[in-house]
């Protein structure tokens, strides 16, 4: 347990703005999964959508404050991949 405690002290210690924006990332998420999941048959896109870019964005904030080289790549994916849903869900539609 003092291995995980301080394993979060220590991303802490190195950033706390990006430890905020892995923290808020995380819960959009996790958050943006679960609505996905109990709205499987019946997608609540309009929900999740923005939920899973909001939460990309602060990756890839962290991920470049942090230096994660591959990291960044898959988080620019994610958000490219989510402004585009976005943009159907909302503006062409």
């Amino acid at each position: 347990m003092n291995g995980i405690v301080g394993y979060f002290k220590e991303s802490y210690r190195l950033s706390p703005f990006a430890f905020y924006c892995e923290l808020v990332e995380t819960i959009f998420l996790v958050g943006a999964s679960a609505v996905l999941t109990f709205t499987v048959l019946d997608p609540a896109t309009e929900i999740f959508i923005p939920m899973y870019l909001i939460g990309s964005l602060l990756g890839l904030i962290s991920t470049v404050i942090r230096k994660a080289a591959f990291t960044i790549i898959l988080c620019s994916w994610f958000v490219v991949m989510n402004t585009i849903a976005l943009i159907q869900l909302f503006v062409l539609q």
